[in-house]
């Protein structure tokens, strides 16, 4: 219950703190709650008519907002969500508006903000917004910047975007858990002056670790090192959307990075220009070509290219066990092992055991072995030549020289005379 005390000294706060930040009484709150909360959508065209391309979340959605005496008003609401990874694994995560990431926040440079933040998890959160430059008490930090948004409340953060660049927002309130469970989002400001050359395509992906035990449902925060499962926007390979482009646009995707390790994310097929870091752009002349970009943990990056080589292209974190899933770190290498009289016993009392490495792990793509219950195969999904051998951090670039649409058209159809390749017997 929200006292005249109380309205009393959080107003003061916020004037001492440079903010507006208010508590909302309940008649407020249930007008703001009308907001409908976004759902996934699929990837779209290019509005024409913007300034600027909108932003795409891959197996996400971009937050809806409303005019309010020229603010732009967001409703954010925490809390618990059941998140897909990829067909078959559903996990209780936390998260934004129904989904981890969090819907991404889109605004212009200049524009005056109004984020409405309503807590309905079980413990107090707040919202720092990860690169914004703002009035300090706008910045989010529980107990230096703020009081913690209890359970049930609402909050309000209101600011003026002073640059543009490629942000995010996460708690800073028992950030280890809520971060860990998913609590992170986009926040995307495009530049005042359209971009020169216009960007076609503008893709989003925030990377993020798990810890799934096989045949359970819940990430534990508590593991540091040793994570078994490694997201893009909290969906692995084959959940994972592809990014479809048509041959020839100039297309930027930036990628973001909350959890405990850096992933150097690579490009097959083409090389590109580092353009950007949640420091914000950089200038033509320090911007350098790379086939792969490292995002240590808490940044952003982006990069650019033109799609000018049709197909389909692998993008992934190079880090060899970020594209397997459901890993374990105690199992001994067994590769060079004869294990065919242990496997006939041991089957005699595990009729489906499977003797596994002894030339490699490259027949789990395509063992039909008995699993856990809500937990997926260490390497994961099907292309036009057989199993992809990957899972995790994977994902398809589709260049197309002959879309009409962005919607995904599915496996590129190689044309009679590409593929360079024979088998020798």
């Amino acid at each position: 219950m929200i006292t005249r005390r109380k309205m009393i000294l959080s107003s003061a706060a916020a004037l001492l703190t440079g903010g507006i930040s208010t508590l909302l009484g309940r008649k407020q709150l249930e007008a703001v709650n009308t907001v409908t909360t976004p759902q996934p959508t699929t990837i779209m065209p290019p509005i024409h008519g913007l300034s600027y391309t909108p932003a795409t979340t891959l197996n996400g959605s971009t937050f809806p907002w409303k005019w309010d005496n020229g603010v732009k008003v967001f409703h954010l609401i925490a809390e618990p969500v059941k998140r897909e990874f990829a067909p078959g694994m559903i996990v209780n995560c936390w998260g934004y508006n129904g989904q981890t990431p969090g819907p991404t926040i889109e605004a212009v440079e200049g524009d005056r903000v109004r984020i409405l933040v309503t807590n309905k998890l079980a413990e107090h959160t707040t919202i720092h917004w990860h690169g914004v430059l703002l009035p300090n008490g706008m910045d989010g930090v529980g107990g230096l910047n703020q009081p913690q948004i209890k359970p049930g409340e609402t909050y309000v953060y209101e600011f003026t975007l002073r640059q543009h660049g490629t942000q995010m927002y996460h708690p800073h309130a028992d950030e280890m858990v809520q971060m860990a469970m998913g609590m992170e989002g986009f926040f995307i400001i495009h530049p005042k002056e359209p971009e020169q050359p216009r960007i076609d395509r503008d893709f989003c992906i925030f990377l993020q670790e798990w810890f799934v035990e096989p045949g359970t449902s819940t990430p534990n925060p508590n593991i540091m090192t040793d994570f078994n499962l490694f997201t893009f926007n909290s969906r692995v390979f084959p959940g994972t959307a592809p990014l479809v482009v048509r041959l020839g646009d100039r297309v930027r995707i930036r990628v973001a990075n909350l959890s405990m390790d850096s992933h150097p994310i690579h490009l097959h097929g083409y090389n590109f220009k580092i353009t950007g870091t949640d420091g914000g752009r950089i200038p033509a002349s320090g911007q350098w070509p790379e086939t792969t970009v490292n995002v240590p943990p808490g940044t952003t990056r982006d990069i650019q290219f033109v799609a000018n080589a049709p197909g389909d292209w692998a993008l992934h974190c190079h880090k060899n066990h970020h594209v397997m899933n459901a890993m374990k770190h105690d199992v001994p290498s067994m590769i060079g092992v004869n294990q065919s009289g242990v496997e006939r016993k041991i089957q005699n009392l595990l009729p489906d055991y499977m003797a596994m490495g002894e030339s490699g792990m490259s027949g789990m793509a395509v063992m039909n072995m008995p699993l856990p219950k809500n937990t997926l195969p260490m390497m994961t999904g099907k292309g036009p030549f057989g199993p992809v051998e990957m899972g995790g951090m994977f994902t398809v670039l589709k260049v197309r020289d002959d879309i009409t649409s962005y919607d995904d058209p599915g496996w590129y159809q190689q044309q009679e005379g590409t593929v360079a390749w024979r088998v020798i017997e």
